[in-house]
């Protein structure tokens, strides 16, 4: 390292998780001749850890296999969508916990370093696959269109017009029947296009008519009053825990949080939501997600309700209570990226030693 380049100075970058900054000035480093192994490796370390702070879920898996003694692999595999169709991995597919928990870890970490924007564009990515998280303690899978068939069918995808399913969620309910039976290119449209869709045709099917009657719940979109059989598995109660379950991800999804994101342009001179805004959006959230529904079902006041496992930093007061009540097991932030940095810090810690 250059005499220019005091190791210590970089810890202010590492504590305020800034990996963006942090893989600029080592890399400098390193293009300048003053790459040791430590400071390689740190540099490395502060590139990945910059991607999944970025949410850059497709290289994902190539940024875990570049590490492949790392203890933080197994997590981030965890949370990417698989690159193959029929990858024995199944990471986020198979279930989406480890990825909510590393959207709650960098959504806190946005917050941290003070960039409302990127709260808010979290804030909506976590809206996308509620639904799936809610159905996965009843699938055994995240919405997995490699198993789907095997727990869906009769009008699943079907031009039955008893079928709730709007025309384009019949095209979204076909294509996750044969995403994982075709070429790369048809799977990879399937994820970027159709899969958070997918999501959107299984709360129809979970808010059916056997399940509520009307005015017990708040609406929350369209409802079926055809149920299919599979959509019936369970008790009763167990259908109705997975209704509340859903009804209580889509009243997210349509929240004046998630709204901020749709009036927050980029590329442009204006519209970046303020701080105040961000909290005022989230207060009204939070009054909506936690108003008392008719029937007394709301999933986050019920008297046995699912905690939370929040930091003490949480951004947004309640985001872990909600993400575990739509779960229906407790969830909070991760430390993936946090490890990363403890990863980082040992590199600089060597670098300090050899100065």
């Amino acid at each position: 390292m250059s005499a220019l380049l005091d190791a210590a100075l970089l810890r202010p970058l590492l504590d305020g998780h800034w990996y963006d900054a942090l893989s600029a000035v080592l890399d400098a480093e390193v293009r300048a001749g003053h790459g040791t192994p430590d400071l390689i490796r740190a540099r490395d370390l502060a590139t990945a850890a910059k991607r999944v702070l970025d949410l850059d879920a497709e290289d994902f898996g190539a940024i875990a296999a570049a590490f492949p003694r790392a203890e933080w692999r197994d997590e981030l595999n965890g949370a990417c969508f698989p690159a193959e169709p029929r990858s024995p991995e199944r990471g986020a597919l198979g279930s989406l916990v480890p990825l909510y928990e590393l959207m709650l870890e960098v959504l806190d970490l946005r917050a941290l370093r003070h960039e409302p924007l990127q709260v808010v564009v979290t804030a909506h990515l976590m809206a996308e696959y509620l639904p799936q998280l809610a159905w996965e303690s009843t699938l055994g899978h995240a919405g997995d269109p490699l198993r789907l068939r095997e727990d869906v069918g009769e009008r699943w995808g079907s031009d039955d017009p008893a079928c709730a399913h709007s025309s384009p969620l019949r095209t979204t309910a076909r294509r996750a029947f044969h995403a994982c039976s075709g070429d790369l290119a048809g799977y990879t449209a399937y994820l970027d296009r159709f899969h958070s869709r997918q999501g959107t045709a299984l709360a129809i099917c979970a808010m059916h008519h056997l399940a509520t009657e009307a005015g017990e719940r708040p609406d929350a979109g369209d409802t079926c009053p055809n149920p299919c059989r599979w959509a019936l598995r369970g008790t009763r109660e167990e259908q109705r825990d997975l209704d509340a379950r859903v009804r209580l991800a889509l009243l997210y999804e349509e929240s004046p949080i998630v709204a901020l994101r749709h009036h927050a342009p980029v590329g442009h001179f204006f519209g970046v939501p303020s701080t105040s805004e961000i909290s005022a959006a989230w207060l009204a959230t939070w009054e909506r997600l936690a108003t008392p529904w008719p029937d007394g079902g709301n999933p986050l006041l019920l008297p046995d309700a699912v905690p939370g496992r929040p930091d003490d930093t949480e951004a947004l007061p309640g985001l872990s209570a909600l993400v575990s009540a739509v779960a229906g097991r407790t969830i909070g932030p991760g430390r993936l990226l946090r490890d990363i940095g403890l990863e980082i810090g040992h590199s600089i810690g060597s670098l300090e030693g050899a100065s």
